[in-house]
C-alpha cells in the first residue's frame, strides 16, 4: 500500500522534478546515488522550513532590538512624567497643609476673641446691674424727700390752725401767747424752709443723676447690643464650615452632637445658660440673645469633640501617590475585576502611619489578604482599617489619639509594592474615604 502510494507521488512529482542521480566516484569502483522526486521534495522542503525560520528570526531579533530602545525611550519619558507629576501633587499637598494649618490658627483665633467678648458681656451685664440697683436707690431717697416734705407742710398747716384758741384769752395772754406762737412758728418755718431747700436740692441732684445713670444705661445696652451682634456672627461664621463638613461625609451633624453630649465626661464641657433672672420672671431680650450665644459656643465645642471622634484627618503626612481608588478595578494580581473597597496610598518603606481620629484598638496583627493591619473602633459606628504595614506599633484594645503613630508602611500580605491600604467602615458598610478627605479639605 505503501509502495502504491509513493509510486504515484514519484510520478507525479516527476513532472517537476526529474530523477537525479549523483556519482561517486573512487579508484576502483563508480558508484550514484539515486535521487527520486520525492527525495528532492522533502530535502526542498526541509530546505525551505529552515531559510524561513531563520528569516523569521532574525527579523524577531531585530524587531525585539529595535523596541527595546524605543521601550526604554517611552520608559523614561513616562518615569520623567511621572516624576513631574509627583512633584506637582506634593507641592499642592503642601499647600494644603499649610491652609489647614492657617485655618486652624484662625479657628483658634476666633475661640479666643468670642471667650475675650463673653467676658466683657458678662461684666457689662454686672455693670448694667449695678446702675439699675443705683437708681432704685435715688428714687428711694427721692420719695423719702418728697415724704418728708408733705410732713412739714402738714405740721404748718396745723398750726395755722391755733388761731381759733385766742379768742378766749386775756389780752396780756394773748400778747403772750401771740409772741409765743411767732417765735415757734418763725423757728419752725426757718427749719421747714432749711428742709425744703436741702430737699429741693437733694431731688434736683437726684434728676441729674438719673439722667446720667439713664444715660450710662443706653450706652450700656447699645455697647451691648453690638458685642451681642458681633458674636452672633463669630459663632454663626464658625458653626456654618463644621456643619457642612459633616454633611458632606455623609454624617447628620444633629445625631453626631446628641450622641457626643450624651456620652460626656464632663471636663471642659458644655456652657451653662446664662440666667440672671429671679425664680418666675421672664428673660430679657439681652439674657435670651445671651442664651443663644453660649448655646452656639456649647455646639461648637461639641462640633470640635466630634471632629476628633471622626476620621478626618489623612493617614501619611510624608510625601505620597494615589495607587488605586475606591470602587471596581481590574485586580492587579490578575484575578480579574474586583471590588476595591479603600484608598491606596504609594510611598516609601516605613513611612509614618497615623491614627485618622481618636478610638480604641480592637484588632493589631496578621490578617490574610492584608498583611500586617490595625484596625481601630471610634465613636458614631466608624471603624478604620490600616493594611499592608511592616511594623505595628499599638495592640489590641489600646486607646489611640488622633494622630498617634500607629505603624509604618510595608509591602506585607497581598500586594505589589510598599504602599498603604486604608479603609472606613460605617455601621459594618465599606465607605470611600476620600469623602472624609474632601470634606476636611473644603474646611481646613
Amino acid at each position: 500500500m505503501l509502495t502504491r502510494l509513493g509510486y504515484r507521488i514519484n510520478t507525479t512529482l516527476e513532472q517537476y522534478l526529474p530523477e537525479q542521480r549523483l556519482f561517486l566516484k573512487s579508484d576502483e569502483a563508480t558508484r550514484f546515488v539515486r535521487l527520486r522526486p520525492l527525495t528532492q521534495a522533502l530535502g526542498l522542503g526541509i530546505a525551505g522550513l529552515t531559510l524561513t525560520w531563520t528569516i523569521i528570526a532574525t527579523a524577531m531579533i531585530l524587531m525585539d532590538s529595535i523596541g527595546a530602545g524605543s521601550g526604554r525611550d517611552q520608559a523614561a519619558r513616562q518615569q520623567a512624567l511621572y516624576e513631574q507629576r509627583l512633584t506637582a501633587l506634593s507641592t499642592d499637598r503642601d499647600l494644603r497643609a499649610d491652609e489647614a494649618m492657617r485655618a486652624q490658627e484662625r479657628f483658634n483665633l476666633a475661640l479666643a476673641q468670642v471667650s475675650k467678648m463673653q467676658e466683657t458681656l458678662l461684666a457689662s451685664e454686672d455693670r448694667r446691674k449695678e446702675l439699675e440697683t443705683g437708681i432704685e436707690v435715688i428714687q428711694n431717697t427721692l420719695r423719702r424727700t418728697i415724704k418728708e416734705r408733705d410732713e412739714a407742710r402738714a405740721e404748718v398747716a396745723a398750726l395755722s390752725g391755733t388761731g381759733d384758741v385766742l379768742a378766749a384769752m386775756t389780752p396780756d395772754e394773748k400778747i403772750k401767747d401771740t409772741v409765743a406762737t411767732l417765735e415757734y412758728v418763725t423757728a419752725a418755718l426757718g427749719g421747714i424752709a432749711a428742709e425744703r431747700d436741702a430737699s429741693e436740692a437733694e431731688a434736683e441732684e437726684a434728676r441729674k443723676e438719673t439722667d446720667e445713670i439713664a444715660l450710662a444705661k443706653r450706652s450700656l445696652e447699645m455697647r451691648n447690643d453690638e458685642i451681642f451682634t458681633r458674636l452672633e456672627e463669630a459663632v454663626t461664621v464658625s458653626m456654618e464650615p463644621l456643619d457642612k463638613m459633616f454633611r458632606d461625609a455623609g454624617l447628620s451633624p444633629d445625631d453626631l452632637l446628641d450622641q457626643v453630649r450624651k456620652g460626656y465626661s464632663g471636663q471642659g464641657g458644655p456652657l451653662s445658660p446664662f440666667v440672671v433672672s429671679t425664680a418666675g420672671m421672664q428673660l430679657t431680650p439681652d439674657e435670651v440673645r445671651a442664651n443663644a450665644i453660649l448655646q452656639g459656643l456649647d455646639h461648637m465645642n461639641l462640633y470640635r469633640m466630634a471632629k476628633d471622634k471622626s476620621p478626618f484627618m489623612m493617614p501619611i503626612s510624608d510625601s505620597f501617590r494615589f495607587t488605586s481608588g475606591f470602587g471596581y478595578r481590574r485586580d492587579p494580581k490578575g484575578a480579574g475585576t474586583r471590588m476595591h473597597t479603600g484608598l491606596d496610598f504609594a510611598g516609601s518603606y516605613g513611612t509614618a502611619i497615623y491614627a485618622t481620629a481618636d478610638g480604641v484598638v480592637t484588632d493589631a496583627g496578621w490578617e490574610n489578604g492584608y498583611g500586617r493591619m490595625i484596625t481601630i473602633r471610634h465613636d458614631f459606628g466608624i471603624e478604620t482599617r490600616y493594611a499592608h504595614l511592616s511594623d505595628i506599633h499599638v495592640s489590641a484594645g489600646q486607646r489611640v489619639s488622633r494622630g498617634e503613630r500607629i505603624g509604618d508602611m510595608g509591602n506585607s500580605g497581598r500586594s505589589t509594592g510598599t504602599h498603604l491600604h486604608y479603609e472606613i467602615r460605617i455601621g459594618g458598610d465599606f465607605v470611600n474615604p476620600m469623602t472624609f478627605i474632601k470634606a476636611a479639605k473644603d474646611v481646613f
